[in-house]
């Protein structure tokens, strides 16, 4: 548990440090082509602003820029919600060229069509940081301006998969609640983010594997595609109880909002919590680990947004200054990423302190 502390506060301070190492100075400071740069314009756009991880992603970014400028640093941003449509978040791009940001964020719509975005910024010789949505590789690789700063899904899957395992086996050993019809096979559900996103695929397979790989024998009910939402997910849930009632034992959501959606339309119809499967989830925002401790959720998967919101701001200021670029450590020169971790009720208090 104290190496998990200590991981925290590493991963949380790392990035800072190192810009504050770096000494910027942004009034007057070279860029990376060599023409002064006076302020930093950062331009960030998201695929949906109303995405609880990415509201509290961006909170925690705009809470690092103001951290910055009370330090004396000059950054301004401009922020724009895609509102899940490609050709909006397309042209939104150009209008942050436009309006003169010299670095531009984006967290993509659509992350098999970056073209656009890539080939306006490419122009305008403009560094784009992509986020949280992960571009094809031969698509980030097709300009030295381009970077990605994220989490492996697989990870994420694996870890979500190892919490019901986990579980599995305490309960052998107790009174088999999550074995409900004592049939020695875990009856699950899977709530799928976006239909052919590479995050819903990934975190659907690996969390699955991971059941199996544990030596559990597996029975799938179904697989239902929420798109990430709470609403979308407690209608889902909905059709699965009228089909399905108390025989489903495990319910794996791709995130914390459909996990919560599936345990909003269980209270609704005003299920006793013994007759629930074991709902886990992924992502760790602010609500999802109220779930678990509540006991509402047996688990959810840590994604450090803390971390990767202030490496995003960090890679845009070197992006642009070029100054103590070498510290960010990239991996291939392009990727940041930061691990996920696992909560349960065991060291729920890490996390929510």
């Amino acid at each position: 548990m104290q190496k998990r502390i200590e991981w925290i506060k590493k991963s949380l301070t790392t990035c800072l440090t190192a810009c504050l190492a770096g000494g910027l100075l942004f009034s007057g400071c070279a860029g990376r082509g060599g023409e002064k740069v006076n302020e930093i314009q950062i331009g960030v756009v998201v695929y949906d602003e109303y995405d609880t991880f990415i509201s509290q992603l961006m909170n925690e970014f705009m809470e690092d820029v103001s951290e910055q400028i009370k330090n004396g640093k000059r950054i301004s941003v401009k922020r724009y919600n895609a509102a899940g449509n490609q050709i909006t978040q397309n042209e939104q791009v150009e209008e942050m060229i436009e309006k003169g940001c010299n670095v531009i964020c984006v967290n993509l719509v659509d992350r098999t069509d970056p073209s656009m975005i890539i080939e306006a910024a490419r122009k305008a010789d403009i560094p784009v940081i992509f986020f949280n949505r992960e571009l094809v590789e031969k698509d980030l690789m097709s300009w030295d301006k381009l970077y990605y700063v994220g989490a492996d899904a697989f990870e994420s899957g694996i870890m979500q998969g190892q919490i019901a395992a986990d579980a599995w086996f305490e309960n052998l050993e107790t009174d088999r609640t999550l074995d409900k019809n004592g049939d020695g096979c875990l009856q699950y559900v899977v709530l799928e983010g976006e239909a052919g996103h590479q995050d819903s695929i990934v975190r659907s397979e690996y969390s699955v594997n991971a059941l199996v790989d544990a030596g559990i024998q597996v029975d799938k009910c179904e697989s239902s595609i929420a798109n990430w939402s709470r609403a979308q997910a407690q209608t889902k849930m909905a059709q699965l109880l009228n089909k399905y009632g108390d025989t489903i034992e495990l319910l794996l959501c791709n995130n914390d909002d459909m996990a919560l959606g599936a345990i909003d339309e269980m209270k609704a119809q005003s299920i006793p919590r013994e007759k629930w499967p074991v709902v886990v989830g992924i992502d760790g925002t602010d609500v999802g680990l109220e779930a678990v401790v509540n006991g509402d959720m047996l688990g959810t998967v840590y994604n450090n947004k803390e971390g990767q919101a202030r490496a995003m701001l960090q890679l845009a200021i070197y992006a642009v200054t070029g100054e103590g670029y070498e510290k960010l450590e990239l991996e291939d020169g392009k990727y940041i990423r930061f691990p996920y971790m696992r909560v349960t009720n065991e060291n729920i208090g890490e996390f929510t302190e």
